[in-house]
């Protein structure tokens, strides 16, 4: 089903070069829209708009760099006149299996650096763009670990909570604007991120999905080309469940 109508429709996917940025880059690519692919990794970022095609832009940008982000959104702006959505797929896990007393200062900063001020500072470069068309639609990628914590990624856990409650607050401010703003709460989904874990902790959030599965990279893309679209109208402040059963709320 194709939620677009607008060829001229743009969707700035960070994260494109991988994982769920990239399957959502080509999903979404595949609806006919403009593609803008973000991601720290430029080589990673133009394979993917290579294998789009003619229709989409790449360009490097790293989120935990508070002076690369709002370069590369307004780089995608000149390129196509207008960014009618953002999706924001970056994340780090940081170390896992370590209990919360353990946990290293640097790395919890670090985490925290990418996955929720990387966010809000996306969102503070792209809303601009989105008002001046008072049209908007803006996804971050969260986790079900934000809802309801996973034992040994206290950084991944707290950011990706603070993530869900900076989409409340945010959605809003923008929701009388036409800007629509939510998030994604994935459980395991097959990507190069998860199949980086170890073992011991894959097998514990697997364990706790009652569909006995990850979910794959393709019902990710399928969710957020919904979500980003003019037919996702009326949802705002919203975090998506795509947990497999796991999180009923």
């Amino acid at each position: 089903m194709n939620y677009f109508d607008n060829p001229d429709y743009v969707v700035a996917i960070v994260g494109a070069g991988r994982g769920i940025g990239k399957a959502a880059a080509l999903h979404v690519a595949g609806h006919g829209v403009r593609v803008a692919c973000l991601d720290r990794d430029g080589d990673s970022a133009r394979a993917t708009a290579a294998e789009i095609g003619g229709r989409a832009v790449a360009h490097p940008l790293e989120v935990a760099e508070e002076t690369s982000i709002p370069p590369a959104i307004d780089a995608v702006a000149r390129a196509f006149g207008r960014i009618d959505a953002l999706v924001n797929c970056a994340g780090i896990t940081g170390r896992t299996n370590v209990p919360g007393h353990e946990v290293d200062l640097a790395d919890f900063d670090l985490v925290y650096r990418v996955n929720l001020r990387g966010a809000f500072l996306l969102s503070k470069a792209v809303l601009p763009h989105m008002l001046a068309r008072k049209y908007g639609r803006v996804l971050h990628v969260a986790s079900i670990a934000g809802k309801e914590g996973n034992a040994g990624m206290t950084a991944y856990s707290a950011t990706k909570a603070g993530l869900i409650g900076m989409v409340k607050s945010l959605a809003k401010d923008y929701v009388e604007q036409g800007i629509t703003i939510n998030a994604l709460a994935p459980a395991v989904i097959r990507t190069p991120m998860v199949e980086a874990l170890p073992q011991a902790t894959i097998d514990y959030m697997t364990a706790k999905i009652p569909m006995r599965r990850c979910g794959e990279l393709d019902e990710a893309a399928q969710m957020i080309a919904w979500i980003v679209s003019p037919a996702c109208s009326f949802t705002s402040g919203f975090t998506f469940d795509l947990s497999g059963g796991r999180a009923t709320y």
